[in-house]
């Protein structure tokens, strides 16, 4: 792969893990557009990798506390944490054991980068504002855990699909941000590993200068759009983000129609 696709890939990932407009839906289809060869368990490597470490140093104080445990309301984030971790763990173990690709599909990206976009403007406009995450349930937890399965396919986006479900339940924007990028440490950091066996069955095991390029870019990329993306929830809304992916589903669906 050329170090143009390189730095294109590491940054779309990096700008697109936290957003609620699925990162992973963006790869497939910057890789379909421009006609690009897979890039490799390598460098997906790389890039998640990259993404993992910026919201790890973004969070660090909250996530030392919570490691820490001191308070109940700490234990309980926690708890709350593994619960709505544990279905898209068990689902993503074995969608990854059948090995199938059938989810990459750009008409399918299309479809759920428009769906999911409409029903986080719902659960927005619907969902309150008041309540804060320390109140967050374990009934809640699960429901948002449930939510973050239909993130396996491309284009519904693990951000989106998380937010929205905790908008539904009426959590602040900016908690709902919080607990989802947290919520992401432990899914990262799975799929990293799954990768990672891969990676070592194949003997691709290399850590070349891509990969570490590859890694810094989306760490940089990742660590600017965390800090952006909660400023801007101190004071807006989600709508901007749903009025873009309702503009690049029809433009992909204009594309796959030529």
């Amino acid at each position: 792969m050329t170090w143009l696709q390189l730095a294109v890939l590491a940054v779309v990932q990096g700008i697109t893990e936290f957003l609620p407009v699925s990162s992973s839906g963006h790869l497939v289809l910057a890789s379909h557009v421009l006609d690009w060869p897979d890039q490799g368990l390598t460098i997906d490597i790389a890039v998640h990798g990259g993404t993992l470490l910026a919201v790890i140093l973004y969070f660090r104080k909250e996530i030392f506390r919570l490691l820490r445990g001191k308070e109940a309301a700490d234990r309980r984030l926690l708890a709350v944490i593994i619960v709505a971790t544990v279905p898209v763990g068990v689902a993503g173990v074995l969608l990854h054991a059948t090995g199938t690709d059938m989810l990459r599909d750009p008409a399918l990206i299309a479809w759920t980068t428009l769906g999911f976009g409409l029903l986080l403007f719902v659960a927005d406009r619907l969902g309150g504002t008041e309540r804060p995450l320390e109140g967050l349930t374990w009934r809640g937890a699960l429901v948002i855990g449930l939510f973050q399965v239909a993130a396996l396919v491309p284009g519904t986006s693990r951000a989106g699909v998380t937010i929205t479900a905790a908008r539904f339940l009426g959590y602040r924007r900016t908690d709902c941000a919080t607990f989802s990028m947290l919520l992401s440490i432990p899914v990262i950091a799975a799929a990293v590993l799954l990768t990672a066996g891969d990676m070592a069955a194949s003997a691709d095991t290399a850590l070349t200068g891509p990969f570490l390029a590859a890694a810094a870019l989306s760490f940089g990329a990742a660590l600017i759009t965390i800090r952006l993306f909660m400023a801007w929830l101190a004071r807006a809304s989600f709508t901007p983000f749903v009025i873009y992916r309702v503009l690049l589903a029809a433009l992909l669906l204009a594309w796959l129609h030529q």
